[in-house]
């Protein structure tokens, strides 16, 4: 209660008695008192800064510092209308400017200028830098870390109550260093004002000392110089004090310990650098000129100093050795949310694959998963999330199975001590016939001292950890939109923000949210557009969005923005196989587009769809078995309908729209869709 009482009270009722004190004069008595009371409590705040544990357990910081700096200024007001009144400001003023600068004006003032110099350049403008640094930061990473809280309590390693905590704690921290930024400013508007009130201070004495009482210019320079001098310093110390305060507050990072314990355990942990310290030091007291005394006594201390650090540092390690830490509770939640976290790729192996990922073994399997990873990203600029690669026991031996979102989505055939031979030949060599899981080509397992055979036989050879990889690689293409989540974007964005974030700028003016920029790469993706261009591909969507937020309309913006590099997939020495469409028919379908709920499809006949189907797949079959790589052209409002009618039956065949064709590509046309008579070859 008596708490409270102080909180509610005595604290208001301070900071009005500091308004006071700049109108009411004060006796000398209870100005001492006073002096002596800023300085302890510089001194405290000064103590408690080093010994908290992070910022914010000082949060109160900024509005003390106000509050300090005010009351310091009216000390310097009620010092100042005592000296000019009688000319004399109590005994602290007086012992600081006759003892503490052995009464001499010049020494005074250069020791005053010095603590300015120091609070204003060094510490004060530091500190300044800092906050203003920090609360940027701060600013910028709160929604990363509020959508890293979200993503905890989402996976039950966190309550809501937690959550909210959390939430409180981000605020308030942003919060403080937005504080501390402004309040720096009080601390650099504090060492001009006492320059100031020191300069009115000495030509105020020097007249009233003259023009009233009637002294000489040395008496009034002795009487009221010392005096303003000794108002000047008596009011700097504390200021120093808290500036210093400034700086240790802001520049504190979170720790387990205070500040004074902090330096003591890192400086133990570097003890080696005390060592060479003390070396150097002693090698300077055999150089001549200097004093061989005073080195040879800091460098011995230092080299004391180490070695008893040495010495303290295994008394630590084992100290933290016998504290086991305690087994996780089976039913912690934090443990129950790890086993059914489901990973967006996850590569399961059987007992005898477990060579594959074993390094000590020549296992590479890791290595390659990382490749290509990287490869992945330099193709499509797709940052694969991590592989997840766990043993499976029900996995019969040999097997590999790759898993999406926890849903099996490829198996595959890895035998111990086997090679993968593809390829013509392969009658003659023995092993198991199988098929390549990629492109399902005929191939056989054969044994691994069979390599050359196999080779000379024209067989290509692929070794265990290639096929998985490969494999892996054609489950990440052909799933690369469902691998794209908005954290994962959000990344991106990050990094495009800071080449051009005026693209970031424009894309929120234009209301895209980040759920329909996802919307449109993942859709890129699952026709196998890259998107490492995503500065071109939001500056497109934004503008698009301006008008229509369709989906497939934000889509077509962003094929369009990227055609030549869409066309340059298909593209063969500058000439793309195409396939088209009858203008008849291709009107008709046009007309026959509407939108469902999934995007634009074709309203026709199931006959004639699966007429349009069969002759496209006709055309791309007889393309490429002349070694040619077919697309689709068609209208730019046809294209989202057509392909998808035809991903499911001619997966690999590319469907462009006209506008997306560059003028320096040739088109070969390779045959023409008619819906209502046979195809029509050229």
């Amino acid at each position: 209660m008596m708490r409270n009482r102080i909180g509610m009270i005595g604290i208001p009722a301070g900071v009005v008695a500091i308004v006071v004190m700049l109108i009411v004069p004060m006796p000398s008595f209870v100005l001492d008192v006073l002096i002596s009371a800023n300085i302890a409590g510089a001194v405290i705040v000064l103590l408690m800064s080093m010994h908290v544990q992070k910022p914010l357990d000082f949060s109160v910081f900024p509005s003390l510092l106000l509050v300090a700096t005010m009351f310091r200024l009216a000390l310097n007001v009620s010092a100042t209308r005592l000296v000019l009144l009688h000319g004399y400001a109590g005994t602290v003023i007086q012992s600081f400017g006759s003892f503490v600068v052995g009464g001499s004006l010049v020494v005074g003032l250069v020791v005053f200028l010095i603590l300015i110099v120091i609070q204003f350049v060094v510490v004060t403008a530091g500190a300044g830098r800092v906050a203003e640094v920090a609360a940027r930061f701060t600013l910028d990473a709160m929604p990363g870390k509020q959508m890293a809280i979200d993503a905890d309590l989402n996976s039950g390693l966190i309550t809501e109550a937690e959550a909210r905590r959390r939430r409180q704690e981000i605020a308030n921290e942003a919060d403080f260093y937005g504080a501390m930024d402004g309040a720096s400013k009080f601390v650099r508007g504090d060492a001009v004002a006492a320059v100031v009130i020191t300069a009115i201070n000495l030509l105020g004495g020097f007249a009233v000392g003259m023009l009233q009482r009637h002294l000489s210019a040395s008496a009034a320079v002795h009487t009221y110089s010392l005096l303003s001098v000794g108002d000047g310093l008596v009011s700097q110390i504390p200021a120093l004090l808290l500036s210093i305060s400034t700086g240790l507050v802001v520049t504190r990072a979170t720790t387990e310990d205070d500040f004074g314990t902090d330096v003591v355990s890192q400086v133990r942990r570097q003890h080696r650098a005390v060592r060479v310290a003390s070396v150097v030091i002693l090698l300077l007291a055999f150089v001549p000129g200097l004093p061989h005394i005073a080195f040879l006594v800091v460098g011995g201390l230092l080299f004391v100093l180490s070695g008893r650090l040495a010495k303290a540092v295994p008394s630590d390690t084992s100290a933290d050795e016998s504290v086991q830490p305690e087994a996780p509770d089976i039913d912690a939640p934090q443990v129950l949310a790890g086993e059914v976290r489901v990973d967006p790729l996850e590569l399961e192996l059987s007992l005898d694959l477990i060579d594959l990922v074993d390094a000590t073994k020549g296992g590479d399997l890791l290595e390659r998963v990382k490749g290509l990873r990287r490869k992945v990203a330099g193709d499509l600029g797709l940052i694969v999330p991590p592989v997840r690669t766990r043993d499976n026991l029900d996995l019969e031996p040999g097997t590999y199975a790759i898993r999406l979102h926890g849903v099996e989505v490829g198996r595959g055939q890895a035998p111990p001590g086997r090679l993968l031979a593809i390829g013509d030949g392969l009658v003659g060599l023995p092993g198991e016939e199988t098929v390549e899981p990629v492109f399902g080509l005929s191939a056989k397992w054969v044994p691994a001292e069979l390599r050359q055979q196999a080779l000379i036989a024209g067989a290509t050879v692929v070794d265990r950890s290639s096929v998985i990889t490969t494999h892996l690689g054609e489950v990440i293409a052909d799933n690369a939109g469902r691998l794209l989540s908005a954290q994962q974007l959000r990344t991106l964005l990050d990094l495009v923000k800071e080449r051009e974030p005026v693209v970031i700028e424009e894309m929120a003016a234009a209301q895209v949210s980040l759920s329909e920029l996802q919307h449109v790469l993942c859709d890129l993706l699952d026709e196998g557009v890259p998107i490492r261009d995503l500065a071109r591909i939001t500056e497109a969507v934004s503008e698009r969005a301006r008008t229509s937020k369709d989906p497939d309309a934000l889509v077509e913006a962003a094929r369009d923005a990227l055609g030549p590099a869409i066309t340059s997939l298909y593209a063969a020495e500058g000439t793309l196989a195409v396939i088209t469409i009858d203008a008849v028919d291709e009107r008709s379908l046009v007309e026959a587009v509407v939108n469902g709920d999934r995007g634009a499809v074709l309203a026709i006949e199931p006959q004639k769809a699966e007429t349009l189907v069969e002759q496209v797949r006709a055309l791309a079959e007889q393309a490429e078995q002349q070694g040619r790589r077919p697309v689709l052209l068609c209208s730019s409002r046809l294209r989202p309908a057509v392909h998808r009618l035809l991903a499911g039956p001619v997966p690999r065949l590319g469907v462009l729209a006209v506008n997306e064709i560059g003028p320096q590509v040739q088109l070969e046309r390779i045959g023409t869709v008619h819906l209502a008579n046979e195809i029509a070859a050229v």
